[in-house]
């Protein structure tokens, strides 16, 4: 496996994305499916955030007891898909801040554009988990990073469901530094940028737009 490229490849999330690639599955049985991965697969993402010592008061005694070291995390879903992802994000970092962007794939050039950004002004020196359900051809990833960088946050990772071989490499390429999370590698891209075999388009079936 390439360096900064963790396939995450426990039973519950396995078992629970095949659940989610069924065409059969609901709306309803997805959204709830995709909030339960990302739970699943934070704990993977977040293994190595630095820890430090913080006294506290035990029933007890007084004790040095280990903490995240640094301010507060910040959840960047890209939308609309990342929203899918960060319900789940938050019930494990309840008090994370979230930074939204607003990226669109042209379906004509397969391109990123972007719509929309808003995040506080403190995003500097602080741990930064992009969102997205899906790493196709690794453009909106890409061109979210780049944005995110330009913050100067002290660690960025992407965390997505479902990857294609040719958007890891894109991803990788751009981005060397920031790791990778994935729940599956997929077979390939078809001609119009969509994963093989996937799971469709991650949005719509989150939101019942098919």
């Amino acid at each position: 496996m390439k360096k900064n490229l963790h396939l995450i490849r426990h039973p519950l999330v396995q078992h629970k994305l095949t659940l989610m690639r069924r065409k059969s599955t609901s709306v309803t049985e997805f959204r709830e499916l995709v909030g339960e991965v990302a739970m699943l697969m934070a704990y993977e993402v977040t293994k190595d955030l630095p820890l430090t010592k913080a006294k506290i008061q035990t029933p007890m005694e007084t004790m040095m007891s280990p903490v995240l070291q640094g301010e507060k995390m910040v959840l960047v879903p890209i939308l609309r898909a990342g929203m899918g992802l960060l319900d789940g994000m938050l019930r494990i970092f309840p008090s994370a801040r979230v930074a939204h962007i607003g990226i669109y794939r042209d379906h004509k050039t397969l391109e990123p554009v972007e719509y929309y950004f808003k995040a506080s002004k403190t995003l500097r020196g602080r741990d930064l988990i992009l969102l997205d359900p899906m790493l196709a051809t690794g453009n909106s990833a890409i061109a979210a990073t780049d944005r995110l960088k330009g913050a100067h946050p002290r660690s960025i990772r992407f965390m997505c469901l479902v990857s294609a071989p040719e958007g890891v490499r894109a991803f990788q390429k751009a981005h060397p530094d920031v790791p990778v999370y994935t729940a599956a590698i997929d077979r390939k891209l078809n001609a119009h940028g969509y994963i093989l075999p996937g799971l469709g388009d991650a949005g719509d079936r989150i939101f019942g737009t098919l």
